[in-house]
């Protein structure tokens, strides 16, 4: 039998439907090879970042158990974003804009990589509580390497401008 890490990613939308874009991108992680959803986040709505100029943004995390090296796992998230109609352009330019799906590799089990394009435990993740607040909700234990516990990185940072949206709603 192949090992299983546990697997945490971020998920965001601020185009179109967004919580149905969220909704059927957690059904395609679901359906990933050698995969199972444990779990997932309500979820969160949370004013723009980077570049305000923008929709707010609906936000979740969810929970993976997964036999799928980490490179491999970020290319299946990278196909969910496209089948969403993410396109991310080549010079980077449409950083922190507007995306209709936007999945992130937050934690990979307790590994640390950094590889040209794959960096875990995601560099900002103790930044952000747009992240942290659905990690900690689904997995307060959670420990972020060099960080320590996401509980505890949570209480140091602002929470203004996300909020937790009732279960079930999110359009």
């Amino acid at each position: 039998m192949t090992p299983t890490v546990s697997a945490y990613i971020g998920l965001g939308s601020n185009l179109g439907d967004s919580a149905a874009v969220l909704r059927a991108a957690l059904r395609a992680l679901a359906a990933l090879p050698e995969s199972r959803l444990l779990r997932a986040s309500r979820l969160y709505r949370t004013a723009a970042w980077g570049r305000t100029d923008q929709p707010d943004f609906l936000n979740a995390v969810a929970q993976l158990e997964t036999a799928l090296p980490a490179r491999e796992l970020l290319a299946a998230m990278l196909g969910i974003e496209r089948e969403a109609g993410r396109a991310r352009r080549a010079d980077g330019s449409d950083r922190w804009g507007p995306r209709t799906l936007d999945l992130d590799l937050l934690l990979y089990g307790d590994a640390v990589i950094a590889e040209a394009g794959l960096h875990v435990p995601h560099p900002h993740l103790h930044e952000r509580a747009f992240a942290l607040a659905p990690l900690v909700e689904i997995a307060p234990e959670v420990s972020i390497a060099g960080v320590g516990l996401a509980r505890e990185a949570l209480g140091r940072i602002d929470l203004g401008g996300i909020e937790a949206l009732p279960e079930g709603e999110g359009s």
